[in-house]
């Protein structure tokens, strides 16, 4: 008995035209060896589409460095925004405080020694 083209053939094997194979898959649509070639052939193609590990390295360390770039040019423009609004607003009160140092002083050079 043998099972030719996924049936079973019961004549002996002399009927059989010389060259014909026999079925060895016993119901299966794929050989062992088959089934595993195409796996192999998978994750070859799965593996080729990744990208290189050195290739993402550099372009992460280069992702970093536009990072760390723009940030720092950030906090440079927030660090010269407070330091002139804070001398604006020291100067104006500076500049007050000046003012009324200035009247104090007036009022006092006009007074008469020992008058306070």
């Amino acid at each position: 008995m043998f099972v030719v083209g996924g049936r079973v053939d019961r004549r002996p094997t002399d009927d059989l035209p010389i060259g014909a194979a026999l079925n060895r898959n016993f119901g299966r649509p794929t050989a062992r060896g088959e089934a595993v070639e195409g796996e192999l052939d998978r994750l070859i193609e799965r593996s080729s589409r990744q990208n290189d590990p050195d290739e993402e390295s550099e372009l992460w360390k280069a992702s970093v460095r536009q990072y760390d770039a723009s940030r720092e040019a950030e906090l440079r423009a927030a660090w010269f925004e407070h330091h002139q609004g804070q001398a604006a607003r020291l100067r104006a009160v500076l500049e007050e405080l000046i003012a009324n140092h200035e009247t104090q002083a007036e009022r006092y050079r006009d007074q008469p020694k020992g008058a306070a």
